[in-house]
């Protein structure tokens, strides 16, 4: 069956006229008449929106062939450049947080220091913390700026694959998963050692050795909040794609979709 024929068939499956699928892909009843009629195929983009619409994949529409045995499944059909679009959306904002929480803690640290240590240089350092709390506050907002609206459906919905790209997703997620393992021993280190400082100085031991070190202290905290950060933020991205049927599962996703699909019934 030819791309043309699927696509009637599909528009008269789901019950939409001509009209009602242009405006759905924002494009012309005319257009949607030429390629019912086989006389040309759509953009990549509108491709990509007619398989959501239908439920089906791209593969199915464009390759001649008996009808796909599972166009009828629920969930929703992600492309290959839908899904590395939305990894690398999430590696950018993966950036900007992990930054954001160490400006943050190097703020909060900075502004336990006694004042009778800084008394002379007071108004320098107080406008130098409020500058290091602002730029950590701005990366966390920057960061949620950064989420494309059109990737959350991704952990919304029971999502489809081409089975090929989702083996190789799923290759690359566990290849990732042994990289990131031995960074985040890193950042648990860097974080104990830090943690040790702070315990030691409440203990009250050997506190000219906590003072001498503390930018040390501070700053393993900083890589450790930052490195392991970043690693859960990375390896937490792939899994609605990599284990989508244990997210949608869960009890979270099942509550989180009760509670739209309430709102949407409103």
């Amino acid at each position: 069956m030819a791309f043309g024929e699927k696509l009637f068939k599909l528009r008269k499956q789901k019950g939409l006229s001509q009209e009602a699928l242009a405006e759905k892909l924002n494009t012309t009843r005319q257009a949607i008449s030429k390629w019912e009629n086989g006389q040309g195929y759509p953009e990549t983009d509108k491709l990509l929106m007619i398989g959501n619409i239908f439920d089906v994949s791209v593969d199915y529409l464009l390759k001649d062939g008996p009808e796909e045995q599972h166009d009828h499944a629920e969930g929703y059909y992600v492309s290959k450049e839908m899904a590395e679009g939305y990894l690398i959306s999430q590696r950018k904002i993966a950036k900007y947080i992990p930054l954001g929480l160490s400006f943050i803690v190097l703020f909060l640290f900075l502004a336990r220091v006694p004042y009778v240590q800084l008394k002379e240089t007071m108004d320098m350092y107080s406008i130098m913390i409020v500058v290091i709390g602002v730029l950590g506050i701005g990366l966390l907002v920057t960061a949620g700026f950064k989420e494309e609206d059109h990737y959350k459906v991704l952990k919304r919905e029971r999502l489809l694959f081409d089975h090929n790209y989702h083996k190789e997703l799923i290759a690359r997620y566990e290849t990732l998963k042994k990289k990131y393992t031995a960074i985040s021993v890193i950042g648990a280190i860097s974080l104990a050692v830090g943690g040790i400082g702070f315990l030691l100085e409440r203990k009250h031991i050997d506190p000219e050795l906590f003072q001498t070190y503390y930018p040390i202290f501070v700053g393993a905290i900083m890589v450790g909040v930052y490195i392991l950060t970043r690693t859960i933020m990375i390896l937490e991205a792939y899994k609605p794609l990599v284990k989508n049927e244990e997210h949608t599962n869960s009890l979270t996703f099942k509550l989180w979709k009760n509670v739209r699909n309430r709102i949407n019934n409103l």
